[in-house]
């Protein structure tokens, strides 16, 4: 069996004599047998060693080594001295990569890592030549090297670029904005109704350099950047207008206007595209979450990528607030909830009382995917944000009551209490959740529709009767007034009259009780 050790020296094969302590390794301390260089050539043994010719290829060989890759150099001394052997490596990956290429069986185990720290350790004595005070120079000018290697930065991973696109884009706004406006201006006083027919600054520069002045303007065709409508209403107008007559030096120097805005303007699409190509592959999952423009302005905030990544979920939410958020807390008022990130389109969907809370969620999201955009080895092309936006908008799709569409955004864990929202009121509606199992026994009965109708007829007809009657009843009104008021005139009679009668009854039994009443008092 033979044992790979590479060093910033060269690569050795070391010859193992004694199999069993490489199986006694795995689960003894072997350290006992290289504490000597005499203890150590007892268990392996130098077979063959290849020396590193310059800083270079030592380099290019520890590079390859790192990621787990057979260089050539390695390829051709494996070659010629491991053949037809088991061969014991450090790293499982590269041994799978030099059994596939090579056609040698590979072994990794933990006994092999604590014999390469034994080697280690007498690796002066083993290899003939090799001196301590030559190891530790080649040591330190391979890590040097190594990690300038690993740190170099790519050019296509240059966020300079960005931070100058963006501020000149901006730049060019102010300056289009500006230009074309004095354009309207300047032509206004000639051609005052084309302001309200034409409203798109370029179209209006576009307009003015092909026209001239507005007498022109029936003879020519504006269909390539105007609608059919607006050249007309165009070319009536200016049959009919009322501004004032111009000279062709004022016609000239208005035109020469016309054309820095038309230029301006190409210019400005061409950078906007040279923009989005650079955020796609300096912050892919950036540029998925938020937009091209919206993570340009955030990197130019900070300063650079590097620096973005470096900022928490809570700092990325608010940046481009800074003004707001000291003023707050200096007069003890409520902080701002969202900074540049409130122009990207997830912000711009939800509704006015979750924009807090979607700003707070996709800050958390874009904090990991610039992490990775920046510190990632290799480039997942947005992978990570295209799965992290899904996950906001379900969270916005959450908010808003609507049924979640995907596994993704699911709760994990126990189920908690359901959230209540105050804005819905009354029963169940009040629970965000999912809804509950149709009930067939609560269902009310409704009446049958023949018997609806007939019911309906039957109130008609009752209807029609008393619209009738009310004529009559009105006419009868004065002659049942005066037959009840004679016959309440003879029941108050009758009454007085049995009251009476009951008087002259009672009045005997009276007297007779008062007689009874003498006679005893008397006996």
């Amino acid at each position: 069996m033979l044992l790979l050790f590479e060093s910033s020296a060269g690569f050795a094969l070391f010859k193992v004599l004694d199999e069993g302590k490489m199986r006694e390794a795995e689960t003894k301390d072997v350290w006992s047998d290289f504490e000597t260089p005499e203890a150590a050539k007892k268990v392996v043994k130098l077979k063959a060693f290849s020396k590193f010719e310059n800083t270079t290829e030592a380099l290019q060989a520890a590079a390859s080594l790192v990621d787990s890759k057979l260089s050539k150099g390695l390829k051709k001394f494996l070659k010629k001295h491991a053949e037809g052997d088991t061969l014991a490596v450090l790293d499982a990956k590269l041994g799978n990569v030099i059994k596939e290429k090579l056609g040698i069986n590979c072994l990794y185990s933990s006994g092999v890592m604590e014999m390469t720290r034994g080697i280690r350790n007498q690796l002066t004595s083993l290899v003939a030549g090799l001196n301590a005070q030559d190891l530790r120079p080649m040591s330190l000018g391979l890590s040097h090297s190594l990690s300038r290697y690993k740190l170099k930065f790519s050019p296509d991973k240059v966020d300079t670029m960005i931070v100058q696109a963006i501020g000149l884009l901006d730049d060019l706004d102010k300056e289009l904005n500006t230009y074309a406006m004095r354009v309207r201006e300047w032509y206004g006083w000639h051609f005052p109704e084309m302001t309200k027919i034409v409203s798109d600054n370029i179209a209006y520069a576009k307009t003015v350099k092909l026209m001239g002045t507005r007498e022109k303007a029936a003879d020519i065709d504006f269909s390539d950047f105007l609608e059919e409508e607006a050249e007309g209403q165009l070319k009536e107008a200016a049959v009919v207008s009322m501004g004032t007559e111009v000279s062709a030096d004022d016609v000239t120097n208005i035109l020469n206007l016309c054309d820095q805005v038309i230029d301006l303007s190409e210019y400005r699409a061409q950078l906007y595209d040279y923009l989005k190509s650079r955020m796609m592959a300096v912050a892919p999952n950036l540029t998925v979450l938020v937009g091209e423009l919206v993570g340009a302005r955030l990197i130019a905030h900070v300063g650079s990528l590097v620096n973005l990544a470096k900022a928490p979920a809570s700092t990325i939410q608010i940046l481009g607030a800074e003004k707001a958020l000291f003023r707050a807390l200096k007069t003890k008022h409520e902080t701002p909830k969202y900074g540049l990130i409130y122009h990207a389109s997830l912000i711009g969907q939800a509704a006015p009382k979750f924009k807090g809370k979607i700003s707070r969620v996709l800050a958390a999201k874009c904090a990991l995917g610039v992490r990775v955009d920046a510190l990632g080895e290799v480039s997942d092309e947005g992978a990570i944000g295209l799965l992290s936006r899904a996950k906001v908008e379900a969270r916005l799709r959450q908010l808003e009551g609507k049924q979640l569409a995907g596994e993704g955004a699911k709760p994990r864990g126990l189920p908690g209490a359901e959230k209540y929202d105050s804005a819905r009121q009354g029963g169940n509606g009040a629970l965000l959740g999912h809804a509950k199992a149709y009930d067939a026994g609560a269902d009310v009965v409704m009446a049958e529709p023949a018997a609806a109708e007939d019911g309906k007829k039957e109130k008609k007809e009752k209807k029609k009767k008393k619209d009738k009657a009310a004529p009559a009843a009105a006419a009868e009104e004065p002659a049942v007034a005066e037959a009840a008021a004679a016959t309440n005139g003879t029941g108050e009679k009758k009454k007085k009259k049995k009251k009476r009668e009951a008087e002259e009854e009672a009045a005997p039994a009276a007297e007779a009780e008062k007689k009874k009443k003498k006679k005893k008092k008397e006996a």
